[in-house]
């Protein structure tokens, strides 16, 4: 989308007309604008001058009124002015940073922290709060070993990473026999040894498919197990969403049609996902306003977005994941993206303190 490139007096202009419909979400007209815009121009100048700003897209001109709306390219130029300009002060800043870290604790475990960055999201920006779930650490095998039990159960002897020893017991359909187990450890150590530990059940689980019918009973027996021991806890994907039902309260009667069909995209999550995922390697604060996430259901939407980390503090960790708030377009920018910049930052050291 090409932005003009407006001089000082229209740009001006331009931030008090944005700054007023976030404010009271109706048109703005020329005498509102004189009276608040610190310009000493009459009202029939500020007229031309938006006039100007229409002819150019930055500005509609609702049929109902006289008054005049932001477009997407007026919210795009609003937006990227309060980027420069350091939007809050370091006063601000510091009294929201304190609020956000009543409200999420480090000392919870990563799902939990997840959680309550979410609805930390949705309470101080009165929007929706999405947070992905963070994507689980690379897992190298490095060796197995599977020694049996009493019980029909199965001791599980993981190596991974670079030394790290898991212990776990499994229960199985009947008791196997150390011969068994260890030509199933045998196979996997020669096959993956050094794989993401993933990749290792994908592995099992497609040979199993493809080679039934040529494995014998016993080699067939054994990778069962070997599929189940090194399966890794499940951590469904996805992400944590808070606050939706604050999005009816910003939603007018008329557009009641366009919010269902945000609901809907929120349900079924994976274009959302899709969208987020574009933000995880962004630097800082990310925007999507209306039109430009691509995606239908956020026509008369933003997503206001950033990536957050975990890992070592020093190095500054790598992204596991992203969080958001998702609002009309029509949303308090200079409160909701130094909201969600600090949140994503609380969120990370929380996470690496783990």
């Amino acid at each position: 989308m090409a932005l003009p490139d407006l001089n000082e007096r229209k740009q001006r202009l331009l931030m008090a007309l944005v700054e007023r419909h976030i404010r009271d979400g109706q048109p703005v007209g020329s005498k509102t604008l004189a009276e608040g815009t610190g310009l000493s121009v009459s009202p029939a100048t500020i007229r031309n001058i938006m006039a100007e700003l229409e002819d150019i897209g930055v500005l509609s001109s609702p049929h109902t009124s006289a008054g005049r709306v932001p477009t997407e390219k007026g919210y795009r130029l609003y937006v990227d002015a309060l980027l420069r300009s350091a939007p809050m002060n370091q006063s601000n800043s510091g009294n929201l940073k304190r609020e956000l870290e009543q409200l999420i604790h480090p000392n919870l475990s990563p799902q939990e922290l997840v959680g309550q960055a979410s609805k930390a999201l949705a309470e101080l920006t009165r929007m929706a709060g999405v947070v992905v779930v963070p994507r689980r650490a690379v897992t190298t095998l490095r060796q197995v070993e599977f020694l049996p039990l009493s019980g029909q159960r199965v001791l599980v002897i993981l190596v991974i990473n670079r030394a790290e020893v898991q212990n776990r017991i499994i229960h199985t359909d009947r008791e196997y026999g150390e011969i068994e187990l260890r030509q199933a450890a045998n196979y996997i150590n020669h096959t993956y040894a050094g794989c993401d530990l993933d990749d290792v059940c994908d592995g099992l689980l497609r040979t199993m498919q493809a080679d039934k019918q040529q494995m014998d009973s016993m080699m067939q027996a054994a990778m069962d197990v070997a599929a189940k021991a090194l399966q890794r806890e499940d951590q469904s994907d996805g992400y944590v969403l808070s606050g939706e039902a604050n999005l009816l309260d910003s939603t007018q009667a008329e557009n009641l049609d366009k919010l269902k069909g945000l609901f809907e995209a929120f349900n079924h999550k994976r274009d959302i996902l899709h969208l987020l995922e574009r933000s995880i390697h962004a630097q800082g604060v990310q925007i999507f306003i209306g039109r430009e996430a691509g995606y239908q259901p956020f026509s008369e939407y933003s997503l206001v977005s950033a990536p957050y980390s975990a890992g070592d503090a020093g190095a500054g960790g790598s992204p596991v994941g992203v969080l958001a708030v998702v609002g009309p377009t029509r949303m308090d920018y200079e409160r909701v993206i130094p909201t969600v910049d600090i949140t994503a930052r609380i969120l990370s050291a929380a996470l690496r303190g783990n």
